[in-house]
């Protein structure tokens, strides 16, 4: 996966996430209705000083594109470890 912030002269970096399958409820419901999450580990970010991930920002994942809508940060103790990305789209 690549995520590049939003804009025309925005950083790309290169990604290894986790994205969990969808819940038997999702596929019943129809996953195009469901996010797309990921988590990732902040120190891709961190090697690149890409800053925060922000709505807007795009997530690439094979040939598909999604947009960030959402971005938790994952805390081990005071310090930032990971995000969890939430994005829509997938064109």
């Amino acid at each position: 996966m690549t995520l590049s912030q939003g804009g025309s002269h925005g950083m790309t970096v290169g990604l290894i996430a986790y994205s969990a399958p969808p819940a038997t409820a999702a596929l019943e419901a129809g996953v195009s209705v469901m996010p797309f999450v990921a988590e990732i580990t902040n120190d891709e970010l961190a090697s690149v000083q890409f800053g925060r991930p922000k709505n807007g920002d795009r997530l690439m994942d094979g040939g598909r594109t999604y947009t960030l809508t959402d971005a938790t940060a994952v805390y081990d103790g005071s310090a930032i470890c990971g995000w969890k990305l939430f994005a829509s789209g997938g064109t």
